[in-house]
């Protein structure tokens, strides 16, 4: 008896040390732990969510309005994707896994904007983990095939003296040079129309006689934030997957994530293509002209609680460490930047507040999914001033126990 007492002795410390698994919430089912559970300040957690309500955007909450507003002298501004009004200020803050406060209403589906940038960026990663995509180094060019567009439910009819019934997106001599990591940075300078939407027209510059003369940037040498370029990337991704990206998130990343059946991510009605004789929607990359993802709260957090745990879920790893490793790093033309769309707190230059390997998934809005790998934190936060985040961060990180 006094033997087994002995190894009980020697084997209970080891067993206190265990270490804890970490928490992955089931689909429809999401833990919730009050703030003071982990001796986090409860008052300065409310604190915080009522400066989120209080900087709610000014912007209106009809949403073709409010595009109008910001993007309305833009040539060719007109949306040409769904849109939808939104509700009041929302979201929610997940602590080590468990949501510990959320405010507004999480279920709302409702566009994310540029956030969606990020799920582009996810089935492009996706692509180069099954070898889909040899290199992100490698030309785009040499991975597309001649693409047939549709109008109106039928192929575009062309002229018979026209060269090609098809359309190149990558096949000018600038665009030659473009590489996959060009693209997921926003450094191409790629250059075309693509769903009537001139790159040049999207966010122009003052000196409109060089919109279209301009000698064109080397790329990965100029960052320039665009949407149509990244619409000539879901573009490129949709051809290599041969099948709507929509259907590649879902069955890769959000049915194994838990994700609700609520999020769409749609294109603009003009985008559509045929791959091996089937009709499908190349999806947009945000809602600058309308379009992108629609979605609620939970599925954001669960999203960027899946790029906090490094692309692992429960064990399995969905997107591999080394691409968040790439996604997270920035790059010379722009510091701040990984991957699209993660905005990197590179010298606490974007949040003053927060820990400098912080990042954010980030949507017009502001739609902001904050990720906080050194305090195990995600904070989805919708409809905030955008200039407001980091005093929502500042009270938000003040009520988390001193380490």
């Amino acid at each position: 008896m006094k033997k087994y007492f002995f190894l009980l002795l020697l084997v209970i410390p080891f067993l206190g040390n265990a270490q804890v698994k970490s928490y992955y919430p089931v689909a429809g089912t999401w833990e919730k732990k009050s703030p003071t559970f982990f001796k986090i300040d409860t008052g300065l957690v409310n604190q915080a969510i009522q400066f989120a309500k209080e900087n709610e955007t000014k912007y209106p909450k009809n949403l073709w309005l409010t595009q109008a507003m910001q993007f309305g002298k833009e040539p060719f501004s007109d949306p040409v994707g769904p849109m939808a009004n939104r509700g009041p200020a929302a979201g929610l803050i997940v602590y080590k896994g468990y949501i510990i406060a959320e405010w507004g209403n999480p279920n709302s589906v409702e566009m994310v904007n540029s956030v969606t940038k990020s799920m582009v960026s996810t089935v492009v990663g996706l692509a180069v983990d099954k070898g889909l995509i040899k290199s992100i180094d490698d030309k785009v060019y040499t991975y597309l095939p001649p693409i047939e567009v549709m109008k109106n439910g039928e192929t575009v009819d062309q002229n018979p003296i026209a060269q090609s019934s098809f359309i190149y997106p990558f096949e000018t001599e600038h665009n030659r040079t473009i590489s996959w990591n060009h693209m997921l940075r926003q450094t191409s300078d790629w250059e075309g129309v693509l769903w009537g939407k001139p790159d040049w027209a999207d966010r122009p510059s003052d000196k409109s006689d060089e919109w279209t003369t301009r000698k064109r940037f080397e790329p990965g040498t100029v960052y320039k934030y665009n949407d149509t370029r990244v619409n000539a990337l879901a573009l490129a991704a949709t051809t290599v997957w041969r099948k709507p990206l929509p259907e590649v998130l879902r069955e890769q990343i959000m049915n194994p994530i838990g994700a609700s059946n609520t999020w769409a991510w749609t294109g603009y009605k003009n985008a559509w293509i045929v791959l091996d004789g089937k009709q499908i929607q190349s999806v947009s990359g945000g809602g600058h002209f309308g379009g992108g993802l629609f979605m609620n709260a939970y599925d954001m957090a669960r999203f960027g609680l899946l790029t906090l745990r490094k692309g692992n879920w429960n064990g399995k790893q969905l997107i591999s460490e080394d691409w968040i490793q790439k996604a997270t790093t920035p790059t010379s033309a722009n510091t701040g930047y990984g991957f699209m769309n993660y905005f990197l707190n590179t010298n606490k230059k974007m949040y003053p507040s927060a820990p400098e390997n912080a990042y954010a998934h980030i949507g017009n809005g502001t739609n902001a999914i904050y990720v906080d790998p050194e305090n195990d934190i995600v904070a989805v936060v919708r409809w905030i001033d955008d200039k407001q985040m980091d005093g929502f961060l500042k009270i938000l990180l003040s009520a988390l126990p001193s380490k």
